[in-house]
């Protein structure tokens, strides 16, 4: 095994390990809201969006923008992702079913970072399977824990679903406009949480970094169009 091999698997399964291990938030916090074990399980293998898991239940247990809207708007992303998965591997139809179900915020970015394809593709399906399989296996821990322990906010889970995705996120916003989004978006969202319905916030987040990465392509296109 080469050193470069080496070093995807270790960035794949410390990505893996740290994602997944976030999931017993979610399965405590689905629980809480009022699904029961079963369907907290079917969320997380079926719909497995992460960040729309997250939205779905908040609005579900907050009762206000309804549930499925919150989660599709917070998952749109995700067609982003496979639509740059699909130029970098150009996978068959089968091929490009499964990897859409495992392509996420980590997966995507993982592969990205790898210097040629075949460490890419290795990269990407390290990444995904690893945190599916560990994703799921903590929800289901989670869930089991969360009729156990009461109210999961007591615990914290509620705050360190958002503390791991930060923990994940903050070390590959490099560039000083991605940084900038970053902290515009997240005072925009604090700032909205006691005036706006549960979802709503965070939805304004995404809006905040799809503006941001509007005005990153107009002024890239505007550049290359003045060479």
């Amino acid at each position: 095994m080469t050193s470069q091999i080496a070093a995807t698997w270790r960035m794949a399964l410390s990505v893996s390990v740290a994602t997944g291990a976030y999931g017993v938030s979610f399965g405590a916090l689905a629980v809480a809201a009022g699904l029961d074990v079963w369907q907290t399980m079917v969320l997380s293998l079926l719909m497995y969006t992460g960040g729309s898991q997250f939205a779905f239940v908040g609005a579900l247990a907050g009762g206000g923008l309804p549930a499925a809207g919150a989660a599709v708007l917070v998952g749109l992303r995700n067609a982003v992702y496979v639509m740059q998965v699909n130029s970098w591997f150009h996978p068959r139809l089968a091929q490009r079913i499964l990897m859409a179900h495992v392509t996420t915020d980590e997966s995507a970015a993982v592969a990205a970072a790898q210097p040629d394809q075949r460490l890419r593709k290795l990269g990407f399906w390290a990444t995904g399977v690893g945190v599916f399989t560990l994703w799921n296996v903590m929800t289901l821990a989670g869930a089991l824990l969360g009729n156990l322990m009461g109210d999961p906010k007591a615990w914290g889970l509620d705050g360190a679903a958002i503390a791991a995705f930060c923990g994940l996120l903050w070390p590959r916003l490099v560039a000083r406009d991605a940084v900038a989004t970053a902290v515009v978006a997240a005072v925009v969202t604090v700032a909205l949480v006691p005036v706006l319905p549960a979802g709503l916030p965070v939805l304004s987040a995404v809006v905040v970094g799809g503006g941001a990465a509007w005005h990153q392509i107009r002024r890239s296109a505007r550049a290359e169009g003045t060479r």
